[in-house]
């Protein structure tokens, strides 16, 4: 069995953003009840003792937790590369300077799209000028920067004025990855997949950015799964090199399988129960899709079987109900015609302008004291500085 090297650490589902596609659960209130700063420290410690190399911070937005220069340093300390994922908002001079002296490597911030009026709209709040301030503020503190956009119908149009704003902001790295329909992206899908001729064009785009660019800056872009012929190899296979805990203590083998690991009928995985060794290498969360023995056909005949792993198990239960079923992006799926149907809705010349996205919820927090926390309103910024997952 393969040890896993990162740790995704969902620290709350707070958050000042309300995006339409994030990939957060849809029943919020589930996860009030938030890990203490010692027992992520705890968390922190059992993953290192695994082989984690790779600590990636998010959330909701992880600034809202007020020990989180604690917990930066507690994952430095270890020997961990820590990544900070955030909106950028709370991202203070003081408390990045704290960030960086806890021993901080890494800063990935989101931006929704590179006009104010667009990216407020799509965030639900006003949040573009100071994600910009953020990423300055970043950048003079040294850090790596990549920005995360997640592109959909309503902001993949201007792809070239994001890669633009990318190079102004003098990002490292920028990830154009398009929206996966799981989370919020789930009951927002018909606005929110965009069309081939849409695709077709930012395609164009980013080629063309790459070869002006070269090692300037690193552009990754992914397509939807739904126009893709086979499915992607899913977190390099279930409960294979990655997994997350959610601030509830709820360890899962992939960001998204919070409605997967109800419906599976499972007992629940969670750090306040169980060592992460007895986790990773016993429960029968993680084990219940390792290998392909559990794959049906055509996964099982199938000579990609160990490329792609029969695909993404979450999405096979959002689209078909049964988690054990091949991805029905796959064209040999017999349930493709779901991802069909979507596309050809997406496509139809009659298809009607983009409407308002159902927004993400706010959420209250409850801390292991039973206090009310934060509820997720934007904190004060400071005036000389700046995930949505």
């Amino acid at each position: 069995m393969d040890k896993p090297y990162g740790l995704l650490a969902e620290l709350t589902y707070a958050c000042p953003l309300q995006c339409g596609y994030c990939s957060n659960p849809l029943q919020l209130d589930e996860y009030r009840d938030e890990l203490s700063t010692e027992e992520w420290k705890r968390v922190f410690t059992e993953a290192a003792g695994l082989g984690v190399l790779q600590l990636h911070l998010s959330g909701g937005e992880p600034l809202q937790r007020h020990d989180i220069v604690d917990l930066v340093q507690s994952g430095s300390g270890l020997g961990l590369y820590t990544n900070l994922i955030t909106s950028g908002l709370g991202l203070s001079t003081r408390r990045a300077k704290q960030l960086r002296d806890a021993g901080l490597d890494h800063v990935q911030l989101s931006i929704q799209a590179d006009e104010q009026a667009a990216s407020d709209h799509i965030a639900g709040t006003v949040s573009f000028e100071r994600k910009q301030v953020a990423a300055r503020l970043v950048k003079e503190l040294g850090w790596p920067l990549t920005l995360n956009v997640v592109l959909h119908r309503q902001n993949i149009d201007s792809i070239g004025g994001i890669i633009a704003m990318a190079e102004a902001m003098e990002a490292d790295r920028v990830e154009l990855a398009n929206t996966q329909y799981a989370g919020w992206a789930g009951p927002n899908q018909p606005e929110l997949l965009p069309t081939q001729e849409q695709l077709d064009r930012a395609e164009v785009v980013v080629s063309g950015a790459r070869d002006r660019l070269g090692d300037r800056m690193e552009i990754i872009y992914v397509i939807p799964d739904y126009y893709s012929k086979y499915p992607k190899p899913c977190m390099d296979g279930w409960a294979s090199r990655q997994f997350t805990v959610v601030p509830n203590g709820e360890a899962l083998p992939c960001p998204a399988a919070h409605e997967l690991a109800r419906g599976l009928g499972l007992p629940p995985a969670n750090v306040r129960d169980h060592s992460l060794e007895w986790i990773w290498e016993e429960s029968p969360l993680f084990q219940q899709y390792r290998g392909d023995a559990w794959m049906p056909d055509p996964c099982r005949s199938c000579d990609r079987k160990e490329i792609d792993f029969g695909g993404c198990r979450c999405q096979a239960f959002a689209l078909t109900g049964d988690a054990a079923k091949t991805d029905p992006v796959c064209h040999l799926s017999p349930d493709h015609g779901l991802v069909e149907a979507a596309v050809a809705a997406a496509n139809h010349p009659l298809r009607p302008a983009p409407g308002p996205l159902i927004p993400r919820a706010r959420l209250g927090r409850t801390n292991r004291t039973g206090v009310k926390a934060s509820r997720g309103i934007p904190v004060a910024i400071s005036s000389t500085v700046l995930k949505d997952t």
